[in-house]
């Protein structure tokens, strides 16, 4: 049997193994294999979290014309997108969508003509399902008929939701979502796809279907809605907490990313009353080193000063839209902060250090930990917030009295002849999020996560992964045997490991995966999506998709 990329059957569907999801998606015309259409995260602005179903006309006008007064359009916040609401309750009698004309009484052409002349894109929301999320005619039925009309208004942006889809299984969300990718394919100007069916299988014990999800996404789309909604700005519950567990998220899923294709943890909400100065500061610094979508929730006419400020930081912005795209990784994580890295185009290397914890702390970073060289070795880093320069000494960069909540970030240049960077950071399980852990007995194991050396690992290129507290010392997977541990690094192809889109570690030598169990150091026959077989590994670590 072979899948095309309009098939309504998946992967999964018919038992394929991990190798034949890889043939799937390589056979694909897709955004991660033309990143053309979207060659950089989408920067901007949607009114969903801050006003919801409260839009009209005047209130798009009006964020355009703020963002360009404020330097905001300037800064590369080009995109302005409707979210639900904005439609008519019924279709015209010739099957099409209609705005609502009180809402906007001149037109969405109109508006999109609007925005255009002030340097904007116009972007919409529509659902894949019979109704929309706020009760609004869905798109399940009419997909080419609402694409060329998007395409007719001067919209170049579709967020496709996932209410009312019946039945509401994985197959059904690819079915549909496949549909408009292949509509989209065969348009001269394709819209920019941003999906949110992940989203709909991001809870429950068992995440193989969210796994599954995430496998097709970026074949079909530009970006991917990937968890929870972030908290609205009338919502009950801690607004920081909803930053976090879309953070958390996030962390799960860095091998899905490429340019072309970004994981999308939500909107940020700039104006929301619920969070301090530093926790709105932390909230786009840790999205801008992901390479996430920056997408402004908030009434942007009435932001002060200090809030354009730092939305407006162009070092981060720069961080941000990195055409190597690499999403920031965790290097370590204990009760107070989590140290993250990641590679950016021009052999910098970025430090986002965050502090969880509920006060002022202050930490070192050895540079062997973000995968440099410590000895003979010189590095200048710039403090991404104030724009200052230090030389880094003994090895070690001091994070000294950072605030609750606050994220400190810096951007380390590399001289020429310590420029090797080796991937370096957690490997973790990404349904327990246990931590692979050396012990001093060349064994390892799987424990909660505590920031300590044993649990930094170093990923080389030939596939060999050695923990930092022994970096002679390899992760080896004995013939035959069951169990996993360390030992003397060598070339043997039992040493070696390749890592997949879908997770999946698996050694070279026996074609088996490192799994998570009861006896917590095994080797297993590769399954498809397990809970036990799922790792995050560190950013710049090779992908086989």
């Amino acid at each position: 049997m072979v899948l095309s990329c309009s098939s309504k059957m998946t992967p999964r569907s018919v038992l394929f193994t991990a190798a034949a999801i890889t043939a799937f998606l390589t056979t694909c015309s897709a955004s991660i294999e033309n990143p053309a259409i979207q060659p950089t995260p989408p920067m901007g602005f949607n009114n969903w979290a801050r006003f919801e179903c409260v839009l009209n006309e005047t209130l798009f006008t009006e964020t355009a014309d703020a963002m360009v007064a404020t330097g905001l359009r300037a800064a590369g916040y080009d995109r302005l997108n409707l979210d639900d609401c904005w439609m008519a309750y019924s279709r015209a009698p010739n099957g099409s969508l209609q705005w609502n004309e009180t809402k906007f009484p001149h037109g969405l052409p109109w508006l999109a003509d609007y925005v255009k002349a002030r340097g904007f894109h116009l972007g919409i929301y529509e659902d894949s399902g019979n109704a929309t999320c706020g009760g609004y005619p869905g798109s399940y039925g009419h997909e080419q008929l609402d694409a060329e009309t998007f395409a007719s208004w001067g919209i170049d942006y579709l967020k496709l939701d996932g209410c009312n889809v019946y039945p509401d299984t994985e197959q059904e969300y690819q079915a549909r979502y496949s549909h408009w990718h292949q509509i989209f394919s065969n348009m001269s100007h394709p819209l920019v796809f941003s999906e949110s069916a992940p989203a709909y299988f991001a809870s429950g014990d068992n995440l193989t279907d969210w796994y599954t999800v995430m496998d097709w996404v970026p074949v079909y789309g530009e970006l991917a809605r990937h968890s929870t909604d972030i908290l609205v700005y009338v919502g009950e519950g801690s607004a920081w907490d909803s930053i976090m567990v879309n953070y958390n998220y996030n962390l799960l899923l860095a091998r899905y990313q490429a340019p072309g294709y970004y994981n999308d943890p939500d909107f940020l909400i700039a104006d929301h009353p619920g969070l301090t100065l530093d926790e709105k500061r932390s909230h786009f610094a840790l999205w801008a080193s992901f390479s996430a979508p920056l997408i402004i929730s908030a009434y942007i006419p009435a932001l002060p000063d200090e809030v354009i400020a730092y939305l407006k930081n162009s070092d981060l912005i720069a961080v941000d839209q990195d055409r190597l795209a690499q999403q920031a990784t965790l290097v370590s994580r204990d009760d107070s902060f989590d140290v993250l890295t990641r590679s950016l185009a021009n052999g910098d290397q970025l430090l986002t250090v965050l502090n969880r914890g509920n006060d002022t702390a202050s930490t070192s970073i050895a540079v062997a930990r973000l995968g440099l060289e410590e000895a003979g070795c010189s590095y200048a880093a710039k403090d991404l917030w104030n724009g200052t320069w230090t030389t880094i000494v003994d090895g070690k960069i001091d994070i000294k009295d950072l605030a609750s909540h606050a994220t400190a970030v810096y951007r380390i240049s590399l001289p020429p002849r310590c420029s090797a960077v080796v991937p370096t950071g957690m490997i973790f399980n990404t349904a327990s999020k246990n931590c692979l852990t050396a012990s001093s007995q060349h064994g390892i194991s799987f424990a909660e996560c505590n920031g300590d050396d044993t649990q930094v690992w170093q990923v080389r290129s030939s596939g060999t992964i050695s923990p930092l507290s022994d970096q002679s010392a390899c992760l080896t997977a004995e013939d035959g045997a069951s169990v996993v541990g360390l030992s003397p690094c060598g070339k043997d192809k039992n040493q070696q490991w390749a890592y997949a889109v879908t997770g999946n570690l698996k050694n070279v030598a026996s074609g088996v995966c490192l799994t998570e169990g009861a006896q917590n150091n095994t080797v297993t026959v590769c399954g498809f999506e397990k809970n036990t077989q799922v790792w995050a590994l560190p950013s710049g670590v090779e992908v086989s998709r």
